[in-house]
C-alpha cells in the first residue's frame, strides 16, 4: 500500500469552524495526492413524520453547503494533486447516516471533522458527532479545532 492517504472525508456541519475544517481536508488531500469528498448530513429525525421532500431538502443543503465554502471548493477542483472532489449531502439521523450513507461507500483512509458542529442539543452533552466517528471509524480520524 502506498504511504499516505488516498481518499479523505470532510464533515461538513455548518459551525462557524467550517471553513477550517474544509481548509485542512484540501491540504491533506492535496498532500496525499488524495480523492476528497465533503459531506453533510441534514438532520431529518425530527422532521420524519412530516411531509417533507427530503430529496430537495438535500439538494438546497448541498447547495448552501458549496456556498458556504465555494472558494474552497475551487481551490480544491483547481488542485491538480487532488484527483476528485464531491460534495454529498444525505437525510436521516446524523451517526447513522454519516456512517452509511456517506462515510461507508466512499471507504476514506481518513475522515476530518470538526471539534464541535450545529447538532441538537443532545450532542453537546454526549460529546458530539466528532467523538462518535473517533470511536466508529477504523480509518484515521482528524479533529480541527
Amino acid at each position: 500500500m502506498p504511504a499516505g492517504y488516498q481518499r479523505i472525508f470532510c464533515a461538513l456541519d455548518g459551525s462557524s469552524a467550517q471553513a477550517a475544517v474544509a481548509r485542512k481536508a484540501v491540504a491533506m488531500a492535496s498532500d496525499n495526492k488524495a480523492a476528497l469528498r465533503f459531506g453533510h448530513v441534514v438532520d431529518a429525525v425530527p422532521s420524519e413524520a412530516s411531509a417533507i421532500n427530503f430529496q430537495d431538502l438535500c439538494e438546497q443543503a448541498r447547495q448552501e453547503a458549496e456556498r458556504q465554502i465555494a472558494d474552497i471548493l475551487e481551490e480544491a477542483k483547481a488542485d491538480e494533486n487532488i484527483p476528485s472532489v464531491e460534495v454529498v449531502v444525505e437525510a436521516g439521523s446524523i451517526n447513522d447516516t454519516l456512517d452509511n450513507l456517506l462515510i461507508a461507500p466512499f471507504d476514506p483512509d481518513l475522515v476530518i471533522c470538526g471539534a464541535r458542529g450545529l447538532s441538537s442539543i443532545k450532542y453537546a452533552f454526549v460529546g458530539s458527532v466528532s467523538t462518535h466517528l473517533i470511536r466508529t471509524q477504523e480509518c484515521d480520524v482528524l479533529v480541527v479545532k
